[in-house]
């Protein structure tokens, strides 16, 4: 109490239990009629504060009907955590996203999680900058607020300036805005989801991959920067293995095991999606490990010099110049050429190429269904080639006999 001035509360009362909220509002004890429960004050504040109280009955005799309609269970504290915004029908975005973070760790793998991270500083960005506050509540959300956020996205400046956002990378932070709402949907946070409508257009790039020729010039290319040998080298090997970036750095020889079929084999699981995987270690392959048992990084008992990936690929650039191929490399482009050059294109059939490169569907190995066709298309011309000598045999065979 400030001088003869005291706060205004809102009481609740449910079933004998009672539930107080602070109005954020002071009156003089002389203006308060306690029959009306309003200012008797005539003064333009006075009025002011009435219309305000008639709007705070309103609001709470409206969140007394939503629960009593939703069929949930009514009570003093409910009525007031529906009034400020703090039941579970008035989650805010933020809320959602610390929510999500919070439960996903574990789940989800470290840079999976760390784009999530990206993602909601852009939010943050774009609520602060666009729409002026902090936060918003999720029942707020819309299709236009959608639009908005990719637009912003798409004009605004990028959180890492040395990697402006393309149309994919705007994509990728819509696509986790969706899986979020989809999130506050099964929570039944939000009744309508406003990505339903939306639909996300990621533009197709074609994977580059090394062909039989390139492959086999990289590899017999002497290369005489110690750096360089070493990258070219652990490239190589992933082309021949389908291991991504983080597997082959992770490799121990605890994952070599000889198979039954008296080979060596990599037994290990991807650090992506945790799917175990199985791969047949070809001589290629064989021969790098070979090379390198004896190195620094061994005391740790991995099996590779792996440098990182960054450096890896600023390296690839040089090394490609260097030995004539005019193609953009990174370190997943030996991924895609074990799925296309090695294995699918000499008969390797889809379903197993899927199982080496530890996929969880099929239809993701299905991207290099392209090399089936070219190789489809050279069977094809083998066998018209066959059909048309059998054909012209016998022919000659019919006029001998004539």
């Amino acid at each position: 109490m400030k001088g003869d001035s005291v706060p205004i509360y809102a009481r609740i009362t449910v079933d004998g239990k009672r539930a107080e909220i602070s109005l954020k509002r002071q009156i003089k004890v002389t203006y308060w009629d306690t029959k009306s429960k309003r200012t008797s004050s005539r003064l333009p504040e006075g009025k002011a504060l009435n219309q305000y109280l008639d709007q705070v009955y309103a609001k709470l005799l409206e969140c007394h009907k939503q629960l009593s309609s939703g069929f949930d269970h009514v009570s003093a504290k409910g009525i007031k955590a529906r009034f400020l915004g703090q039941d579970e029908r008035h989650k805010s975005l933020l809320e959602l996203i610390t929510y999500h973070n919070k439960n996903m760790t574990g789940t989800l793998k470290p840079g999976t999680l760390k784009n999530y991270f990206t993602t909601e500083n852009y939010i943050k960005r774009f609520l602060i900058k666009k729409k002026k506050v902090n936060d918003i509540y999720l029942k707020q959300l819309s299709y236009s607020f959608i639009i908005e956020f990719e637009q912003f996205l798409r004009k605004g400046q990028s959180i890492n300036k040395s990697q402006p956002l393309k149309n994919n990378g705007i994509m990728k932070h819509l696509e986790r805005l969706k899986k979020l709402m989809n999130l506050a949907t099964e929570l039944e946070w939000i009744d309508k989801n406003p990505f339903f409508r939306f639909k996300l257009k990621f533009n197709k790039h074609e994977k580059e991959f090394l062909s039989k020729r390139e492959l086999e010039l990289l590899e017999r290319t002497n290369i005489q920067d110690k750096g360089h040998q070493i990258v070219r080298d652990i490239f190589v090997f992933s082309c021949y293995t389908g291991l991504s970036y983080i597997d082959v750095k992770m490799l121990r020889e605890s994952n070599i095991v000889k198979g039954i079929d008296g080979n060596y084999w990599l037994y290990t699981q991807r650090e992506k999606n945790g799917q175990s995987v199985k791969i047949p270690l070809l001589d290629n392959a064989w021969n790098i490990l070979k090379k390198y048992s004896p190195h620094p990084e061994k005391s740790n008992g991995l099996l590779l010099p792996v440098y990182s990936n960054q450096k890896i690929n600023a390296y690839l650039k040089g090394i490609a110049g260097a030995v004539g191929i005019s193609k953009k490399l990174t370190f997943h482009s030996a991924r895609h050429t074990f799925a296309t050059t090695v294995t699918l294109s000499n008969g390797v059939p889809i379903e197993t190429v899927s199982k080496l490169l530890g996929h969880c569907r099929l239809s993701t190995t299905q991207v290099y269904a392209r090399v089936i066709e070219e190789k489809l298309s050279v069977d094809m011309k083998l066998l018209r080639q066959k059909l048309n000598e059998s054909t012209k045999k016998g022919i000659g065979q019919k006029i001998r006999s004539l």
